[in-house]
């Protein structure tokens, strides 16, 4: 059977492209929304199934850096993070924006600092709450139905800018990759809220809980890219700038390993010349995993048996972020240039879909 060509989409973004993610509309047999943000300021929606483009709109807030959005929230909203500190709302259905939060609202420092929100992830199984960092060393955590509008229920401070944030599948840890090389696991269990009234006065006088409870240095060498959370929440997969996949396991957290080591590889290379690892993709059935680098190659990878699986597609430039649909049957892409050889001519945005085949990401059988 020969390989299924990606297909681009019609309306891509104008600058590049920042975030994918499908919206969980269980509802809909008719329609298979894909959000995307980008530089340009704009949050997209187009119909995989169609492919078609829905919507644009403009979020008022400059480049969007970042976004999350959540069944267990609202199979209509999605939330975005701006390059100006903010947390916005959109919802779908009325093509309505509304603010949530700002980091850096609360800072002493000048209007120039830099305060980007530039990591959002919404809290699995959490009917309220969305976890964001920034470039102000800030993680926050928002429940997003509060009447306490604009103020986080909880801030913690980070050893410094956010460059990647993920949740585990089962709603009790956030990670957070800083600069320095570090990962910050913040267990939020104690955090499953509802919405605070202020005429409920057991409710209010008992406020939610997040520890930070492992901080750690990358196993690599270099800058992290992106992080992410095993499926079974055993272990995170990160990408650094310098090629490389590192598999590292949470025994300092009571989570068995089964014996396995932490390892890292090599990828994203062409002869010498070595390319960031920008994105990572866990399949949501099989557990094996994608990687998007900036050598425009997608591939995926069966992590426990530590072998290749099969390459996906060679796009006209960077691979700046990947998603997988619901069920895994298809991968969305974002060709965008990430300015790894700084300021040059390069092909324009592209949001690319393909049909996922399972051999492609259905695990290795490891002779014993």
């Amino acid at each position: 059977m020969s390989s299924p060509e990606p297909i681009a989409l019609p309306n891509p973004p104008n600058d590049g492209i920042t975030s994918l993610q499908y919206i969980d509309n269980n509802n809909s047999s008719s329609q298979q929304l894909l959000a995307s943000t980008s530089w340009d300021g704009a949050l997209r929606l187009h119909d995989t199934f169609a492919k078609t483009h829905v919507l644009t709109h403009v979020m008022e807030c400059g480049p969007l850096l970042s976004m999350t959005s959540s069944a267990s929230l609202s199979s209509n909203k999605v939330f975005t993070g701006g390059i100006d500190g903010s947390i916005r709302q959109f919802d779908i259905a009325t093509s309505t924006p509304s603010l949530i939060g700002m980091h850096g609202a609360n800072s002493s420092n000048d209007d120039n600092k830099k305060v980007a929100c530039s990591a959002l992830s919404a809290i699995h199984d959490s009917s309220s709450l969305i976890a964001s960092a920034g470039w102000d060393a800030k993680f926050h955590l928002w429940d997003v139905r509060s009447s306490n509008k604009h103020q986080p229920v909880i801030t913690l401070d980070l050893p410094g800018k956010a460059f990647g944030m993920d949740t585990s599948l089962d709603g009790t840890k956030v990670v957070v990759a800083t600069s320095g090389r570090q990962n910050c696991f913040i267990d939020v269990r104690s955090s499953s809220l509802s919405v605070t009234n202020n005429n409920d006065k057991e409710n209010s006088q008992q406020p939610p809980i997040a520890n930070m409870i492992l901080q750690r240095d990358s196993s690599l060498k270099y800058q992290t890219r992106c992080i992410k959370f095993f499926p079974s929440t055993q272990g995170i997969a990160i990408g650094s700038i310098e090629g490389r996949v590192a598999i590292e396991y949470l025994t300092e957290l009571g989570i068995s390993n089964n014996n396995k080591k932490k390892y890292a590889f090599k990828c994203h290379r062409v002869n010498d010349t070595i390319y960031p690892v920008n994105d990572i993709a866990f399949h949501p059935t099989h557990g094996t995993f994608a990687t998007g680098g900036a050598d425009g190659t997608v591939v995926t990878w069966d992590g426990n048996s530590k072998k290749k699986l099969a390459s996906l597609a060679k796009l006209p430039t960077s691979i700046a972020c990947l998603a997988f649909n619901r069920d895994g049957t298809e991968l969305a892409m974002a060709s965008s240039y990430t300015f790894e050889e700084g300021e040059r001519d390069h092909p324009r945005e592209e949001i690319y879909v393909r049909e996922v085949l399972e051999g492609e990401v259905k695990p290795k059988v490891v002779a014993k």
